[in-house]
């Protein structure tokens, strides 16, 4: 069941409109049985997977708020942490691990042959294992008190609209809301159809029609790899992972308004970022700031100066590209980018920059220009099936070779970048989340029938899943 069907509409307008009509104890009920069913609906195993970690770390949580010694207190959360990421290992990396060990052995001249776990991944395993551990060390910090009621605790885990692919939610954001009484909000309701509206015209128009030329590009059926090919397989696949996942969050955001919830913002116009930094300080911003609080800062994060800091840096981007998926492409991904983090702050540090600068010119778009194809270059890895396939296509670029049908193609893509990108321009310039978020009912009204009529017009094909649903 997924979120750009029809099936997820007449589910979601059912579920409002009989929540509606609770009172908070019954809303809580619906919710999280809503939320087991449209979780259950593909595999009910994944469901009995969730529910059990969920269970552990209900009882986990109760037992290190009670206790007041701290051996006992630090054996629990060890506990904790070693089953949420034992399971994640086993559904997420197991297979990765045992071949990768296999092919070391093979090229030494060892014959071996390892067994592998014929299992699928359940949705969202990475996604709502991140929100257990941050509950569970929040509560350890006592910055949290833990949840008295099960049914609270386990709606907060399992609430369906960020339950697939996020945002994570941070655990003293959502649960206060989800254990206080939520009232019905007119304009906080409207709020939420219109971002549904935005996140489905960000998926259906601008991520599956770029998504068209990105697979053409990476499959090798738009033709060798050249220049060209590379060059519109990355922008193509920049804008696909950029509509795509903000679209989701944007419908994920905006269900949980109809429900009364407030879910933090994701993204912020990622790709008007002028450093790596600022980039991830735009981009999945739930991820980025839940790397940083529970990895990079108890690694060290930058207290101490020096070498430390960029190990922290590169241990941090290495593990958030292997939580993206087991392998090897992403973590050079990751890498990557912890590689460019660590060349910045080395320039910021040394003071380098400011003697490079000139006062009187604006580097603004230089800098935002030059940021952004650092992005595509590392989304090559990101999108590419092996490290083989991901080399070649880079090599392709020392290929000047060109066909006609790739300036259709730069057109056909432009069709469906540029909107999005001068979108980004209006909101990083008006600071609002969506266009025409302060104007009148009647104008926004319009606008949503616009959106609509352009969703309807412009939709590519359906078979294009939400790209995160596999992390």
């Amino acid at each position: 069941m997924w979120f750009d069907t029809p099936a997820y509409a007449v589910f979601l307008i059912l579920v409002v409109a009989l929540y509606w009509r609770m009172d908070k104890r019954n809303q809580n009920v619906l919710l999280l049985l809503a939320s087991y069913f449209f979780y259950g609906w593909w595999d009910y195993r994944f469901l009995l997977l969730m529910m059990g970690s969920t269970a552990i770390d209900f009882v986990i949580a109760r037992s290190i708020q009670r206790s007041e010694r701290p051996s006992a207190r630090r054996t629990l959360l060890i506990t904790s942490l070693v089953v949420n990421f034992a399971i994640l290992g086993l559904f997420k990396y197991f297979n990765f691990f045992t071949d990768s060990f296999t092919h070391v052995l093979q090229a030494l001249g060892l014959s071996v042959s390892a067994p592998l776990l014929r299992i699928i991944l359940p949705p969202g395993i990475s996604f709502y294992t991140f929100q257990e551990v941050a509950y569970i060390v929040d509560v350890y910090k006592r910055k949290l008190r833990a949840a008295d009621n099960l049914i609270d605790y386990a709606l907060f885990i399992s609430l369906f609209p960020h339950l697939i692919a996020g945002p994570i939610q941070r655990p003293n954001h959502l649960l206060p809301q989800v254990q206080q009484r939520r009232t019905f909000q007119p304009d906080q309701f409207f709020d939420g159809v219109l971002l549904i509206l935005s996140g489905l015209f960000r998926k259906c128009v601008i991520a599956d029609n770029c998504a068209l030329l990105a697979n053409a590009a990476f499959s090798g059926s738009l033709g060798p790899h050249s220049l060209a090919v590379t060059a519109i397989g990355a922008y193509a696949f920049a804008w696909q992972i950029y509509g795509d996942f903000s679209g989701y969050s944007d419908i994920a955001r905006g269900s949980a308004q109809l429900l009364g919830f407030h879910f933090m913002v994701n993204f912020r116009q990622p790709y008007l970022a002028t450093s790596i930094q600022d980039f991830w300080r735009r981009w999945h911003i739930s991820l980025s700031t839940w790397l940083r609080d529970y990895l990079y800062i108890p690694l060290g994060g930058s207290a101490k100066p020096g070498y430390k800091t960029y190990r922290n840096l590169m241990a941090t981007m290495l593990l958030g590209g292997l939580w993206h998926g087991a392998n090897w492409t992403f973590v050079v991904w990751g890498w990557l980018h912890g590689w460019t983090l660590a060349v910045e702050r080395f320039f910021r540090e040394s003071e380098l920059l400011p003697k490079l600068s000139f006062q009187k010119i604006n580097w603004t778009w230089a800098q935002r220009i030059l940021v952004f194809h650092l992005v595509c270059l590392s989304w090559i890895f990101f999108r590419a099936e092996s490290l083989g396939a991901a080399v070649s296509m880079l090599r392709g670029i020392r290929s000047f070779d060109w066909h006609p049908e790739y300036w259709t193609a730069f057109k056909f893509l432009a069709m469906f970048a540029i909107p999005l990108f001068l979108l980004d321009v209006y909101l990083e310039h008006t600071g609002q989340q969506y266009v025409f978020q302060e104007r009148t009912p009647l104008t926004r009204v319009a606008a949503a029938c616009g959106v609509l009529m352009l969703i309807m017009l412009f939709s590519a094909n359906g078979a294009n899943a939400f790209i995160y649903f596999q992390f």
